[in-house]
């Protein structure tokens, strides 16, 4: 082989090299180059073990913050007003400053010492060269969705139908029959850190990507706050999913209303099958900021479980 040949294949063999080490675009992947930015630009910042529950919290604040300005300003902007599931019915500063309050203080009581903990136990995420190809980046996201899903709509229906685990978890959550964005992380200690877990496990139980993981947490914070806004504008899920089986806020807030139906926090098909699932009307309109008066009568409705006879 001549020498220019053959430093003609060095090159192309440490460029070769060159690309499996920075993860180029030698996989295919659409996410390649974004993650490849990500990787050079804020490595020791993604393999940081508070990275995600900063992620989660800062996409929380920041998607409650628009919609809780899109609260004060729809008494006065009609054109803001007519998608409210309440228009009648405005989200007052006392309502606000009290959701915002439980709030901060969670955070403050469970999800700071949680992060110093992670900061100072958990090693670094290794980081992997190579991004998730697109299909599996999405399937990943919608596979952590249907078993979350799975979860809590048992852990919800439980919730309801044991006096005890009402009363003294989830019944806080229900002191709002008119949801708004804040009402999202209105919650007990108890019920935050179950739904913190398994938003936290179920990307490493199928084994998904890092980055995957992540799409994964911002997706379920941006959901479940959509699903608590009360609002329905036309290019919300539950309007573009067809067949009926997204939830989405009118169903959830129907649920604050009724406190035996729609258990299911994103998708339709469990409460279709538990013989929980109800569609939402006008005429299930209540106050803003009044307790929920229909809490106790969680205890007389009728679930069917057939699936789970066994």
């Amino acid at each position: 082989m001549s020498t220019g040949r053959l430093l003609r294949a060095e090159a192309l063999s440490w460029m070769s090299d060159e690309d499996n080490v920075t993860g180029g675009q030698s996989h295919g992947s659409v996410l390649q180059p974004f993650w490849d930015y990500l990787y050079q630009n804020h490595h020791d910042l993604l393999r940081s073990p508070p990275f995600p529950v900063v992620l989660s919290v800062s996409t929380y604040f920041f998607l409650v913050g628009l919609y809780t300005v899109l609260d004060l300003l729809a008494p006065t902007w009609p054109c803001i007003n007519r998608y409210r599931l309440h228009p009648d019915r405005p989200v007052t500063w006392p309502n606000i400053w009290t959701t915002l309050g439980l709030t901060i203080y969670n955070n403050v009581l469970y999800i700071f010492p949680a992060t110093v903990a992670q900061w100072l136990w958990r090693p670094p995420t290794p980081l992997p060269h190579e991004a998730p190809t697109f299909w599996s980046f999405f399937l990943g996201i919608m596979g952590c969705m249907v078993v979350f899903d799975f979860q809590y709509y048992l852990w919800h229906l439980l919730h309801h139908q044991v006096p005890w685990l009402y009363r003294t978890f989830h019944a806080v959550h229900h002191q709002y029959n008119q949801t708004f964005s804040l009402v999202t992380q209105y919650l007990s200690g108890w019920e935050l850190f179950s739904l913190g877990f398994w938003a936290t496990i179920d990307p490493i139980l199928l084994q998904c990507h890092c980055l995957t993981a992540w799409g994964f947490m911002v997706f379920n914070v941006y959901v479940s706050i959509e699903q608590h806004c009360g609002y329905d504008f036309p290019w919300a899920l539950h309007n573009l999913v067809p067949f009926g089986l997204w939830g989405g806020a009118p169903k959830h807030d129907a649920h604050h209303q009724r406190p035996g139906t729609n258990f299911a926090p994103f998708f339709s098909h469990w409460d279709w099958l538990g013989g929980t699932h109800t569609v939402p009307t006008p005429s299930s309109h209540a106050t803003a900021g009044e307790p929920d008066k229909m809490k106790d009568q969680f205890l007389s409705f009728p679930v069917c479980l057939p699936f789970l006879s066994f």
